[in-house]
């Protein structure tokens, strides 16, 4: 059904048929409930607690003995936070967030190549969305001490990191 399809089909509907239908998408479907709830209701700090309790128990977790390290992790926070509206300035918090608990998470450790290539595509993506959404007053103090890590632990791809700083200059 295409977005015309759709929207000829809501205007022909009465108002009670329609309520109905949000009702029932609301029961329904767990995503359709957690958004209305969301613009109902926004705990964005609760949200964002959550979220950096989760990232965290990747790197140190409190369960199990190993930790797993997966960015994949903040990725889905971050996208799920997009889609939800949640305030730009939250979503790069949990940007830098998982940056820096990954830089605590490194030291004193021997870990692959693969970790800091994607270190260097989170730190790039926090940088461009700090940039995009005019929030480069409120970070650029994280996103310096993040590039001055980086260049004291001598990370690898530091190039990569200088050139996704110069993309705010």
């Amino acid at each position: 059904m295409s977005k015309r399809q759709l929207k000829k089909y809501l205007t022909d509907l009465k108002k009670p048929a329609l309520e109905e239908q949000l009702i029932d998408l609301y029961e329904r479907f767990p995503l359709v409930k957690e958004y209305y709830d969301f613009v109902f209701n926004p705990k964005e700090e609760k949200l964002l607690q959550e979220a950096k309790a989760k990232i965290s128990n990747e790197y140190f977790p409190l369960r199990r003995k190993r930790p797993k390290a997966r960015r994949s992790v903040a990725q889905k926070f971050i996208k799920h936070f997009t889609k939800l509206g949640v305030e730009p300035y939250l979503i790069a918090d949990v940007m830098l967030f998982n940056i820096e608990i990954a830089q605590t998470y490194s030291q004193n450790r021997n870990l692959p190549e693969s970790f800091f290539k994607s270190m260097l595509n989170s730190f790039t993506q926090a940088v461009h969305y700090v940039a995009i959404n005019g929030l480069l007053s409120n970070y650029k103090e994280r996103i310096v001490k993040v590039y001055n890590w980086t260049q004291e632990k001598r990370w690898p791809f530091e190039e990569g990191f200088s050139r996704a700083l110069d993309a705010i200059d």
